[in-house]
């Protein structure tokens, strides 16, 4: 079983903001899926069905984002996946705005949410996919910008065209393997990806 995490905050305060990314993939991915997440299982909305062919458990955690390694720890032991079978999904202010990344392993950087995850897993070794953010302006101090929504069409055009991007990405991982998941998300541009 794939188990596909998107992060985020939970709540109506929180939602279509910045930090909440991840959560705006796993919603993609439901809706094009028809998986719908009706279940509360280890601190998190789930549903559970068929992508690529994949078995997958589709999963917002409803801790806050600092706390969503509790989460993750729990659906790991329900689910059991394999290092490879574990998907995280979240934003990142280290990319520029509307750009994506998908690597199989590697450290938390500067996200909260996935230093919960490492230190509660104990380990880094399993995919994620960075949708960029962008850098809060000079003027801004950086949780108050993750917070934020998305201002005017074009900006809500970017990150909407990111997230079909980024489960397009995660499709791609499931169908055709880490290599090819890698070369559409690494060459998308924030633009029509290719």
């Amino acid at each position: 079983m794939y188990v596909i995490v998107g992060l985020g905050n939970p709540g109506d305060k929180y939602a279509h903001t910045r930090h909440n990314a991840g959560y705006d993939v796993v919603e993609v991915l439901s809706q094009q899926s028809g998986i719908r997440l009706t279940r509360t299982r280890c601190k998190a909305r789930v549903g559970e069905g068929r992508i690529g062919g994949k078995p997958v458990a589709l999963c917002k955690p409803q801790t806050y984002m600092n706390l969503s390694g509790e989460s993750v720890v729990a659906l790991c032991n329900w689910y059991k996946p394999e290092p490879d079978q574990l998907i995280l999904v979240y934003d990142d202010v280290d990319l520029p705005f509307g750009r994506l990344r998908f690597r199989t392993q590697g450290s938390a950087g500067t996200h909260n949410g996935m230093r919960s995850i490492v230190y509660l897993l104990g380990r880094d070794d399993f995919p994620r996919v960075r949708v960029g953010i962008g850098r809060p302006p000079e003027q801004w101090d950086l949780k108050d910008y993750v917070l934020t929504g998305y201002h005017g069409p074009e900006e809500r055009k970017i990150a909407f065209d990111a997230f079909l991007a980024a489960a397009r990405t995660i499709e791609l991982y499931l169908e055709e393997g880490a290599q090819r998941a890698a070369a559409f998300a690494n060459a998308y541009a924030g633009v029509a990806g290719p």
